[in-house]
């Protein structure tokens, strides 16, 4: 009986060109692919003086049509959809990176607010709120007592 040397690189090198036949399959670029669009979210900004508070988001490419705002005392609803352009197949795109699709975010907001004054701004892609403080939070002091 012949004695046999174990390498366990050999079975590390099989393992890598499954995972490599995978990728060029193209089966774990498209999971990926479709993971990112589940977790499609804008980015926001949020910032805060006495009087208010300022929330911007991203919303690049899509139309102030398709976007829903809802805000309440304590947080902003935003919900909206970017919707994919027709393309001609003269131009022959090969990949596209864009994310197309419904999208939601709720935003928690520090302080409460008066959400019937609230006004909104539109522009090159950027959505500016400005949520003014409801009175009893602009007032609002806290005594601390030591000891």
């Amino acid at each position: 009986m012949a004695l046999v040397r174990y390498n366990p690189w050999k079975e590390m090198n099989s393992l890598q060109r499954q995972i490599n036949q995978l990728f060029d399959d193209g089966v774990l670029t498209n999971l990926g692919r479709e993971l990112k669009e589940l977790s499609f979210s804008p980015s926001a900004e949020l910032s805060e003086t006495d009087e208010a508070i300022f929330l911007k988001l991203e919303l690049p490419g899509i139309k102030a049509e398709d976007v829903d705002i809802q805000v309440t005392k304590e947080a902003v609803y935003i919900t909206g959809e970017r919707k994919e352009t027709a393309k001609s197949e003269e131009n022959g795109v090969t990949r596209s990176e864009f994310r197309y699709g419904k999208f939601s975010r709720a935003i928690a907001l520090p302080t409460l607010i008066n959400n019937t004054n609230v006004t909104a701004e539109y522009k090159d892609g950027i959505l500016h709120l400005t949520l003014p403080k409801a009175e009893d939070e602009k007032n609002k002091v806290v005594k601390v007592s030591l000891g």
